[in-house]
């Protein structure tokens, strides 16, 4: 086991390299915000979608932008508006008069790499369309179905602020995502910069260094990524005291929360745990790595009851309290 471990963590530390490339591509553009390109990543390798909320002006659709220019692969905004159809997402069929058939006219879905521009904009028939992409990895058109392709990803902003003529996300569809993260403003260093970099008027030029099959590649370099029976069962640990907080004396939580993580959210801790390490070049999950993207997988899983939110607490807040009891192994 220590042999192929360590043969595992060579390989990585050699893909490390290309994926080191990649980072220095994005930060051509990218000013700070370490943690949201990490998230990206992780996002990336561990195949899973992610939810990014942020106020305006923080660089949100800059990033995925970038991300998506720097890999050899196909890109689609999408602005999602009240008025957005699921014709408008997935396509739709049209009718020939001249033979009298239906021909099929895909969206903008059929993409690698999709940026939902404000999605909480989208009324509840386009979410369901959104749904069905992100779960199934495919679309239905009519009476025919259609896979996506590998690699799919879809990267949604909401703005925290502005509610009017936003839709509140269905849990069902948050809980697909596999992390949601939160954006702050950047240090007054880095805002300096930003400011000395973007006020010039020249646009930087962002060059594909990876291949869309690339990734693919890595993907299943991070599924071949060691976790310990302790480790799964300190995941387990959080995950089931988000439900039962008494039996991890958390007994003051128990009014608390609403409803708890979903088994989805221990099989997203593990694969982002393995994406974290592998961030780090390791070949094997440690504690740290799924303290440090446990919030991340948690925070939108975790409802809160109207308790909670009379004594302004948060998710955040909640899951926080359940890092801090749950022992360590």
């Amino acid at each position: 086991m220590q042999a192929s471990i360590r043969e595992l963590g060579d390989k990585i530390k050699s893909e490390h390299t290309k994926l080191e490339t990649l980072f220095q591509e994005i930060n051509k553009v990218m000013v700070g915000q370490k943690y949201l390109i990490e998230r990206l990543m992780i996002g990336l390798l561990g195949n899973g979608h992610i939810l990014i909320e942020g106020v305006p002006g923080l660089a949100k659709t800059t990033a995925v932008r970038t991300l998506a220019n720097a890999i050899r692969t196909d890109f689609q905004r999408i602005q999602f508006t009240p008025d957005l159809l699921p014709a408008d997402l997935i396509g739709t069929l049209v009718y020939n008069p001249k033979d009298g058939h239906f021909t099929t006219k895909k969206g903008p879905i059929f993409s690698h790499i999709i940026l939902a521009d404000e999605i909480n904009r989208a009324p509840s028939k386009v979410q369901s369309a959104l749904l069905e992409a992100m779960q199934e990895r495919q679309v239905t058109i009519g009476d025919t179905t259609f896979k996506l392709d590998d690699p799919f990803l879809v990267l949604a902003t909401q703005n925290p602020i502005e509610q009017e003529g936003t839709y509140p996300l269905p849990e069902a569809q948050v809980d697909r995502f596999m992390l949601k993260l939160s954006v702050t403003y950047p240090t007054r260093k880095e805002e300096k910069e930003i400011l000395e970099r973007m006020s010039t008027g020249t646009e930087i030029q962002v060059q594909p260094v990876m291949e869309a099959k690339h990734i693919l590649d890595l993907r299943k370099l991070v599924n071949q990524i060691y976790v310990d029976e302790k480790i799964k069962d300190y995941i387990l640990d959080i995950v089931f005291a988000t439900r039962n907080p008494e039996n991890y004396k958390l007994d003051s939580l128990k009014p608390l929360i609403n409803f708890g993580a979903s088994p989805r959210a221990s099989i997203m801790l593990t694969v982002a745990a393995k994406a974290q390490a592998f961030l780090k070049g390791r070949g094997y999950v440690t504690p740290e790595d799924v303290k440090q993207i446990g919030m991340d997988v948690l925070r939108h899983r975790v409802i809160v009851t109207y308790e909670a939110e009379a004594e302004e607490m948060r998710s955040e807040d909640i899951v926080g309290k359940i890092f801090d009891q749950i022992e360590v192994p």
